[in-house]
């Protein structure tokens, strides 16, 4: 290890390793801000640009973009409510109050100060752990994973407010119904599509997001009229460029950061989960772990709900490439697209790769630490400038809300009805929430609705129609048992409360 991690060192700390680590930081952080954007399309424009680089060099480039996105998608999701890359989905939850509140700036310090921190205990992690944890994620099967989605489920408690968990329940069921439109992954069979073939492929997440979380709050805003309790509060430069985070603060941050990395590192290291999963499971497993008084402040404001997801989708990009590195496995979207890269190099990703070529191996390990530095060096001083967009009158940004919300769709797909699809479901959106239906309840069935489905089926399969699959391996029962007792904790405090 000692040697593959001077071979690591003496490639990433090359003059032109550092200044591809600098660029890609850089333009990652500037695409992740843009709602609709992310780091797979970031990384896909890449690929051409990488094939005059060594492949070491090309995949340091291209995993500088990949944390850059993510670390850079906070940004808007703060600023504006509209989340630049889907991990950071889960900060806009008490982020974008925070920015309401007047603490725009020391939002984005928070999330600064997490997603270094989870970034670099999940790149010690990497590098102490990537053998052996490739181990561990093939010993996942199919029913393990429905078990884990079950749990990932349970974190719709986290997002329901006192008495609402009702609606909660009931947007999450919502979120399986917009999952399962599209084409059967199985069998090929179109379902819910009305025989439109606009929608064979499904519904994207990120016009999902877009028109739930961007274009349903400038709606809103709209709806609500000069109501000053929800529009948009305009605050003085000066409590904008404020970054400080005081002492209470500081301690929360450090109660939350260390466990979120572990979790994120965890998700990200199994293949197909990601930064997206990672995060809503961060903060629905913070928001069980902090007292009663805290979770009131949850989708309020919190420094525990905005520190948590930013910790873990940071955590869990360095996760997602044990599977990439060691088995050739993508573990996200993402790191899907970089093992296409990494094949037209003429490089086979797999066990043997640490041994075959190390310098490729242990060199993104070591670009990654040395990536997370050169974000928050670049991040910090530039956060009472980022922040001034709160200053933007209200007749400014919302048209500007809307617009990047349709471009950033439009150039995914290149589709007129992707586009009136997401209009369609703004207005749907904006009017359950002047009701006070929650929207993450419905992303987060969204995002695990498919993988459910996917990893229930073939369960099924492999026990021969038999629900006895949830408890014929140790570890689908363990994750149950854990689900169940979350599940009923919450049932026997709401009973204690009550009474």
């Amino acid at each position: 290890m000692i040697d593959g991690i001077l071979i690591g060192l003496n490639t990433a700390l090359s003059l032109q390793n550092i200044i591809i680590v600098m660029i890609g930081c850089f333009a990652g952080t500037i695409i992740g801000m843009l709602p609709g954007l992310g780091p797979m399309t970031a990384i896909a424009l890449m690929i051409p640009i990488t094939y005059g680089f060594d492949p070491a060099s090309g995949l340091i480039l291209m995993a500088g973009v990949y944390y850059g996105a993510v670390f850079g998608g906070s940004t808007s999701s703060i600023l504006l409510n509209a989340p630049g890359v889907p991990g950071t989905v889960a900060t806009s939850f008490d982020g974008y109050p925070m920015a309401q509140q007047g603490k725009a700036g020391k939002a984005l310090a928070i999330a600064a100060y997490s997603s270094f921190a989870g970034g670099t205990i999940s790149a010690i992690f990497l590098l102490i752990a990537a053998p052996s944890l490739s181990k561990i994620s093939l010993s996942f099967r199919s029913p393990d994973y429905f078990a884990l989605m079950i749990l990932g489920l349970t974190a719709v408690s986290a997002f329901s407010s006192k008495g609402q968990f009702l609606k909660a329940m009931m947007m999450v069921v919502l979120g399986l119904m917009l999952a399962s439109i599209g084409q059967d992954s199985l069998s090929d069979i179109s379902r819910f599509t009305f025989g439109n073939m606009n929608l064979s492929d499904g519904i994207s997440f990120v016009l999902i997001v877009m028109a739930t979380f961007a274009m349903s709050e400038a709606l809103t805003i709209i709806f609500r009229g000069k109501d000053p309790n929800r529009a948009a509060k305009q605050i003085s430069l000066t409590e904008l460029g404020s970054i400080k985070v005081n002492k209470e603060e500081t301690i929360k941050m450090a109660k939350t950061i260390p466990r979120s990395s572990i979790l994120g590192f965890l998700i990200g290291v199994l293949p197909g989960a990601g930064a997206t999963i990672a995060s809503f499971l961060a903060y629905g497993m913070e928001r069980n772990y902090v007292s009663d008084e805290e979770k009131e402040k949850f989708g309020k404001g919190s420094v525990h709900g905005l520190s948590a997801p930013e910790t873990a989708n940071n955590a869990a990009c360095s996760g997602s490439f044990v599977p990439l590195l060691t088995l050739g496995i993508p573990g996200s979207g993402t790191t899907a697209v970089m093992l296409g890269a990494l094949l037209g190099f003429g490089i086979q990703p797999g066990p043997r790769l640490y041994q075959t070529n190390p310098e490729i191996f242990w060199s993104v390990i070591m670009s990654m630490y040395i990536g997370m530095v050169v974000l928050l060096i670049l991040n910090l001083p530039l956060i009472p400038y980022i922040a001034r967009i709160l200053a933007v009158p209200r007749n400014f940004l919302i048209p500007l809300i809307l617009f990047f919300s349709i471009t950033g769709i439009y150039l995914i797909s290149f589709n007129n009805f992707d586009i009136y699809l997401m209009i369609g479901i703004a207005v749907a959106a904006t009017f359950l929430r002047l009701y006070d239906f929650p929207m993450p309840p419905l992303i987060l069935a969204f995002v695990l609705g498919k993988l459910m489905e996917e990893n229930l089926r073939r369960s099924l399969l492999i026990s021969d129609g038999s629900f006895s699959f949830l408890w014929d391996r140790p570890l689908t029962l363990i994750i149950l048992l854990i689900t169940i007792s979350i599940v009923s904790w919450q049932i026997f405090k709401s009973f204690k409360r009550n009474t």
